[in-house]
């Protein structure tokens, strides 16, 4: 899809549908992962997946961030109908997704132990904890490769072909979490080898669709010749959006280490409810990856006030998602909960103790579902038209807030401070963006992309 001519809000609408179909698998997926893990092997299992997200998100945000990164110059080498360009920034992405994703495995792998001991994670949970996330760490590299495929395809405007691939791999990874942990008995192990597998699935096929499908991303010897000017424009990039990523995961590790001082059932009420939370909100980061490849195109093609008319009609297309989801959030939260747990597994104190926590999380959150939608669109327009430096302190702003409150705030308002933690984090972030943005784009230059 070509997003450079046409009726802004139609196209917005249109291309963004397939990713917020896929995105919806893939939460419902990873939900799927959850319930099976919490029903099956009870609430310290879910509490050691959900104590690991955040390193998860530590790890594989960085990572994902840096792959949507790389593709930024490519979806703007396809705004410019660059071919030449389009096809040596693919390679650059390759050359970057291989050499990151192997240095990573390695780094996450060793220091998986020492990060679970720093962040306070209680004995009952810790060996879980580390068999979980040392498989996921394993299965880096079918991440990078299903992500750097998938970037590639929404940079030249297919939203679609993502979508089919994730569906597949969503439908995979619940046929082998049942296999693995009702069949073989693997534990939250189990669960981990799903993700990578069906992964590593998805990767494969879309790159083998890329190769059948799309003859004009044929590389040559020549796409893969090195020039230190244009990596470093794509490392820029993809560094800025990785480092933000991280640099948020590092507050939501904090955070962790704060959550493990109330144990393991409201850990196991926190996971629950992020899960939930991560469900209704999916169309947040939707319009984020929507608006990335948009500013990009149209980046590439010196439409600048095209830009911010797209920013202007995402930002009320997110909002209406917001209130949407913010009522959803509040009106089934114990339902949703309830998902996750067997109820007949647990006493009614630990039972009512679970849903009372989530309820809390979710309704304290809700209220600012609007700041987090316009922080995503906010965050991803910028880094759409390569000026990461501001996304990147955004998560600063992030980190701070967060870390600020996880270690304040419980001491005054108990388990609630901690969820009120999240959006003040949010409103951190999406203040100083707002401000950045609308000054940064007053001010826009353009610059060439291609070398």
């Amino acid at each position: 899809m070509d997003m450079t001519t046409g009726e802004p809000f139609k196209l917005l609408v249109i291309y963004s549908f397939p990713i917020l179909l896929g995105s919806l698998f893939q939460q419902l997926y990873n939900m799927c992962d959850t319930i099976i893990v919490g029903r099956l092997l009870g609430p310290n299992a879910l509490a050691a997946v959900g104590n690991t997200g955040p390193m998860n998100f530590l790890v594989l945000g960085f990572l994902n961030g840096m792959t949507s990164g790389f593709a930024v110059i490519t979806a703007q080498r396809f705004g410019a109908q660059d071919s030449h360009g389009l096809r040596r920034s693919v390679a650059m992405n390759v050359i970057l997704n291989i050499a990151s994703g192997v240095v990573i495995t390695l780094l996450a792998c060793a220091f998986t132990m020492p990060i679970l001991k720093a962040t306070n994670t209680p004995q009952e949970i810790i060996q879980e904890s580390f068999d979980y996330i040392f498989v996921i760490y394993l299965g880096i590299m079918s991440m990078v490769l299903y992500n750097g495929c998938s970037c590639v395809l929404r940079a030249v405007g297919d939203s679609k072909t993502p979508l089919y691939f994730l569906v597949a791999s969503s439908v995979l990874n619940i046929i082998f979490d049942i296999l693995f942990i009702a069949q073989f008995k693997m534990g939250v192990a189990g669960a981990a080898w799903a993700t990578v597998i069906a992964q590593a699935l998805a990767g494969i096929a879309s790159f083998v669709w890329i190769l059948i499908r799309y003859p004009e991303l044929h590389l040559s010897r020549e796409d893969f010749s090195w020039n230190s000017k244009f990596a470093l424009k794509h490392l820029n990039i993809g560094m800025n959006m990785g480092f933000q990523f991280s640099i948020t995961a590092i507050g939501v590790v904090i955070l962790q280490g704060a959550l493990n001082n109330f144990g393991p059932t409201k850990i196991a009420a926190f996971t629950a409810a992020q899960k939930v939370e991560q469900l209704v909100t999916v169309a947040a980061g939707v319009m984020g990856i929507t608006m990335t490849n948009f500013a990009g195109q149209n980046l590439g093609a010196a439409k600048i006030d095209r830009i911010k008319e797209g920013v202007t009609k995402s930002i009320v297309i997110s909002v209406a998602f917001a209130i949407i989801a913010a009522i959803l959030a509040c009106a089934l939260s114990d339902q949703m909960t309830a998902l996750f747990l067997d109820r007949a597994s647990m006493d009614e104190a630990r039972w009512n103790e679970i849903l009372d926590a989530s309820r809390t999380y979710l309704r304290i959150c809700s209220i600012f579902f609007p700041i987090l939608f316009v922080l995503f669109i906010y965050r991803n327009t910028l880094q759409g038209v390569g000026r990461g430096f501001w996304p990147l302190m955004g998560g600063v702003f992030e980190l701070v807030a967060r870390t600020v409150a996880a270690y304040t705030l419980p001491a005054v308002m108990g388990f609630a401070g901690i969820c009120t933690a999240e959006p003040l984090a949010w409103i951190a972030a999406t203040v100083p963006l707002g401000i950045a943005y609308y000054i940064i784009m007053s001010k826009f230059r353009i610059t060439n992309t291609a070398e």
